[in-house]
């Protein structure tokens, strides 16, 4: 079975499920958010536009899905209120595989959306939230439709396993024991995802639109280095042992 059909965060809103173990991912747009607050600034000022669509690749669920669009909303009301601009109308795309809990996304969506116009205040156009189930290594959206895209913590996740990973005996990813041929393997499939990505969102953005990518990197030049891998090559080791038994 395909990646794109079976790949989700655990979903629900239960003690296992993403939306209460992503407090490292809030730390991480919490992180960015003067780069994400700068863009978006930029973005607006530029040609302060009477809509604005956001494009959020990789949502997920949980609370982090709807505290990046409030950051955003509220950079940009701030803008134009101090320049004195009416608001604009957002349109917001909340994107991520089809086997993602949009369920709960949207059952606390007028919750969120309630919280906002108080926040905001009067004179805040309209949001308008859209699910779009789909993967994002492939076109998305009309072209020229977007304004601002942001992903964060989402496309270290590749669009399939990479092909000739059979000598990865004992391993579920790259390893201190995998061979040079397999660290090759997961480098050129990642080559072809991220350039299929970047070719689809320029189609699909607007000119002097923005975007906002965060990913896992490393300092290290060692594929298999434990700064961003190793928890990995330790669950291989425990299913290793629960096959033993």
């Amino acid at each position: 079975m395909e990646v794109v059909q079976v790949l989700h965060m655990n979903g629900g809103v239960g003690e296992t499920s993403y939306a209460k173990n992503s407090l490292l991912q809030q730390k991480v747009i919490t992180m960015t958010k003067p780069i994400t607050e700068d863009a978006i600034t930029k973005l607006y000022c530029s040609k302060y536009p009477e809509e604005i669509a956001i494009a959020d690749l990789g949502c997920s669920s949980g609370p982090n899905t709807f505290f990046l669009v409030s950051e955003l909303l509220k950079v940009v009301d701030s803008v134009r209120q101090k320049i004195g601009q009416k608001s604009p109308e957002y349109q917001v795309f909340l994107n991520d595989l089809p086997g993602n809990d949009f369920n709960t996304i949207f059952r606390s969506l007028s919750i969120f959306q309630n919280k906002l116009r108080k926040q905001l205040g009067p004179g805040t156009g309209p949001c308008f939230f859209t699910g779009v189930p789909g993967s994002f290594y492939g076109r998305l959206f009309r072209k020229n439709s977007l304004h601002f895209v942001h992903s964060s913590y989402s496309l270290h996740w590749l669009s399939q396993v990479p092909q000739g990973l059979e000598s990865n005996k004992r391993n579920i990813y790259m390893a201190s024991t995998s061979p040079p041929d397999v660290l090759k393997a997961y480098y050129v499939q990642f080559q072809k995802d991220f350039s299929l990505f970047l070719k689809c969102r320029s189609e699909e953005l607007v000119d002097g639109g923005r975007m906002v990518l965060t990913l896992i990197g490393r300092r290290s030049d060692d594929p298999s280095s434990k700064e961003c891998c190793y928890f990995w090559e330790l669950l291989a080791m425990a299913l290793s042992d629960m096959l033993v038994e």
